[in-house]
């Protein structure tokens, strides 16, 4: 076996977002484009000589490849030693309670989250750091300065380790560890949630249905779910991971998982829906015959934690990005703990979740988590679900019913503008920003704004700041407007629009109902139809 230096040259375009570097699937499959951004990550973290790392992905096409690609680069680097989930098979929370449980350097992290995947689709690659979280903006930012300066790469000669075998293997001088993709999450899981609660709960005829949309999270649900908690065979559907996710869109909202929404809306739905992504940190919640947003369930998940082990002692504080509801503001008001309104990006809430000021976090694109890991976990929120309803033993349109006459309703959807012109969405923005500091005081249909800005952070933790975050746009009573362009796409650009509207008082109306005039306030404000040429959104949620 010999290590290789391999003469290259910068690659346009390898700037990290804020999950990592994502594009179409052939992109990365191109001649040294993945091997350029590893060997950019190992400049950048200062080499991994000596290091322990953590290897994994959702299963996606290329997935493997990628995988050895990785472990080459590693051994040449003088990497110690990898652990990687057997068959190449890690979920992004599953990766970061292994990072933090072996005390690893770090770990790579591939996947394209909730994008399509298969040979026309979607790969990513991201480096979480030895908190198990996404790297920093300022290390995301070293990244990328590597990549512009790169001139060769180096990596082993050797034939592709066999990662379908438990064990211990060799690379060169590296030993590559494979483990079992499930086993240490599963005890994580059981050391946080009341497991008999749960199981008695099944036992009673509870019924659930878990759609793991062909990805990674089916083997852990199946697992834990049903092997070990007792729901029903067949209750997790979609189960096996597929490199193209069964040639569908592993994203858990009502639009791609409408398989299940059709169910729990039906006449014969089970008491309890849930769905997971791509790489398994995204979840939707139903119960029968009500769809709970992202901003809502993390607000009861707050609002109800003291009935579950792990958070029995009560929460240090919530974080939430800033284009989430001001529901779960309203728990934390009235528990009398901190909440803070962070950037999109699960890493922003690392810091607060390092340094004990937060106990809980969510993002309105279906993330939500705590301080067990540095990532957000879809299965954690399924189980966090389930335990509350074991200790109350109501349905989930009770708890929210419950929660909505204690706290208020915030009406909350999305509207995503997808693949449209780059040009036409950042002349929206730029026109936005041109009008900021005119609008408050100005009426808009039935809506006074209160206040305009573009969102701009400064972390309570290290003092950095974070600009240009989203356009804010509120409005007298607690209605809100949020546009901000999405780092999550790999072709075009995507507009957020983000609504918000504020009812004490009504509990039943039709979100889209309850959003019209503020609905209507964007539209005018912004002039998305014509800066977009779209009529309506791709996607509501």
């Amino acid at each position: 076996m010999n290590i290789v230096t391999v003469n290259t040259q910068p690659i346009d375009g390898q700037k990290p977002g804020t999950s990592g570097l994502r594009k179409r699937t052939p992109v990365f499959q191109g001649r040294h484009y993945l091997e350029n951004f590893i060997q950019a990550i190992w400049t950048a973290v200062g080499g991994v000589e000596g290091r322990t790392l953590v290897v994994g992905g959702d299963g996606r096409y290329f997935n493997t490849q990628a995988i050895q690609v990785v472990l080459r680069m590693a051994a040449a680097g003088g990497a110690t030693r990898v652990i990687v989930g057997q068959d190449g098979i890690l979920s992004t929370p599953a990766a970061s309670h292994l990072i933090r449980k072996r005390k690893a350097f770090g770990g790579i992290i591939l996947s394209a989250s909730h994008n399509p995947g298969g040979p026309d689709g979607d790969f990513g690659v991201k480096f979480n750091a030895s908190n198990g979280g996404p790297a920093p903006e300022s290390l995301t930012a070293k990244m990328f300065e590597a990549t512009k300066a790169i001139t060769e790469y180096r990596i082993l000669e050797a034939h592709d380790v066999d990662l379908s075998t438990l064990g211990e293997q060799s690379l060169g001088t590296m030993a590559v560890e494979v483990v079992d993709p499930v086993a240490d999450y599963a005890e994580l899981m059981e050391s946080l949630f009341d497991f008999e609660a749960i199981a008695s709960l099944f036992a009673d005829g509870f019924t659930l249905r878990f759609d793991a949309m062909h990805a990674v999270t089916g083997p852990y649900a199946r697992a834990i779910l049903e092997d070990r908690l007792g729901a029903a065979r067949g209750s997790v559907v979609n189960g096996t991971p597929l490199p193209d996710f069964g040639q569908g869109h592993p994203d858990p909202n009502p639009i791609w998982a409408r398989d299940l929404m059709d169910l729990m809306m039906g006449p014969d739905a089970p008491d309890f829906g849930a769905a997971s992504d791509g790489d398994g940190d995204r979840n939707m919640i139903v119960g029968r015959g009500i769809y709970v947003t992202p901003s809502d369930s993390l607000a009861a998940l707050a609002a109800n934690a003291t009935v579950v082990p792990a958070y029995a002692g009560g929460l240090k504080g919530i974080a939430r990005s800033m284009p989430t509801s001001a529901a779960a503001d309203r728990v934390a008001e009235k528990l009398g703990i901190a909440c803070y309104e962070t950037p999109t990006g699960w890493k922003f809430f690392g810091n607060l979740l390092d340094a004990g000021r937060v106990t809980i976090c969510g993002e309105e694109s279906a993330g939500t988590g705590s301080d067990h890991v540095r990532e957000k976990d879809g299965l954690w929120a399924v189980l966090f679900w389930l335990n509350i309803l074991a200790a109350k033993r109501i349905s989930v349109a009770e708890l929210m019913e419950e929660h909505w006459r204690t706290y208020g309703r915030n009406y909350y959807s999305r509207h995503d503008y997808e693949g449209i012109p780059t040009e036409g969405a950042n002349a929206l923005m730029d026109g936005l920003r041109a009008k900021l500091a005119d609008l408050p005081g100005t009426k808009v249909g039935g809506l006074v704004v209160s206040q305009a800005d573009e969102f701009a952070y400064d972390d309570p933790v290290d003092g950095s700041r974070s600009e240009g975050q989203g356009i804010r746009i509120h409005f007298d009573g607690g209605a809100r407007v949020v546009f901000r362009l999405s780092g999550t796409g790999t072709e075009g650009a995507t507009l957020r629009v983000y609504l918000e509207f504020f009812d004490p008082v009504t509990m039943t109306m039709d979100a889209q109902v309850a959003l019209a005039p503020v609905i209507a306030a964007a539209e005018a404000i912004a002039g998305i139809k014509a800066h977009t040429g779209r009529d309506a959104p791709d996607v509501i949620t």
